[in-house]
């Protein structure tokens, strides 16, 4: 009985230790392809957040696509008091005035964004600058040692200058490329911002 034990308990050794290899390769095996699948930003182990602003519906469909592909926390960046549901009152009435006169609307909440190394900032394109929500929600955080990520959708008109500005008001962050759409970005949306995570290093 004895001398059985001796020769069967090197073979279960051996074999376990077989076994354990093959798991330790089939894991960094799977890993290399997840990498090659995903690519860019998304393969990052830092903690994103994706905050944005949506008046019309559009700059909330890119962030919830940005939000598929890299699990981020969402915020959205709300004003305290609404603006109007009708598209004239709000662009050629509030947005307007608060763009002219350099407004910053009080938030109806803020986000505590230290905890966070990434963050996706989204906004329509108004008046040629990001939408006033969004100063305020750059003016009112600290974003030193932070890496700022803008997606803009616009009306036909493009980004502007906005990546800019948003690196301007995030004092000491860091600004990747920008992602600019018309609208909601059309029917292969997903496809057009895995292109762009992919790109973001």
């Amino acid at each position: 009985m004895k001398k059985n034990l001796l020769i069967i308990l090197p073979l279960v050794i051996l074999f376990a230790g077989f076994a354990c290899a093959f798991a330790v390769n089939n894991q960094l095996s799977k890993k290399n392809v997840s990498a090659e699948t995903k690519g860019g930003i998304m393969d990052t182990d830092k903690k994103i957040l994706i905050a944005y602003f949506s008046w019309g519906g559009n700059t909330k469909s890119v962030a919830e696509k940005i939000q598929k592909s890299t699990g981020g926390d969402m915020f959205r960046i709300e004003t305290l008091i609404p603006y109007p549901k009708d598209y004239n009152e709000t662009a050629y009435g509030v947005a307007k005035e608060q763009h002219d006169k350099g407004i910053k609307p009080e938030l109806k909440e803020n986000c505590d964004i230290s905890n966070y190394d990434i963050i996706f900032v989204g906004t329509p394109a108004w008046w040629y600058t990001m939408a006033p929500a969004v100063m305020t929600f750059l003016s009112e955080n600290n974003f030193e040692g932070k890496t700022i990520v803008p997606f803009i959708t616009h009306g036909g008109g493009g980004e502007y200058s906005i990546a800019k500005e948003m690196g301007e008001l995030s004092k000491a962050s860091k600004v990747l490329k920008s992602f600019a759409v018309y609208e909601d970005g059309g029917a292969d949306i997903q496809n057009k911002v895995d292109g762009w995570l992919k790109e973001l290093k």
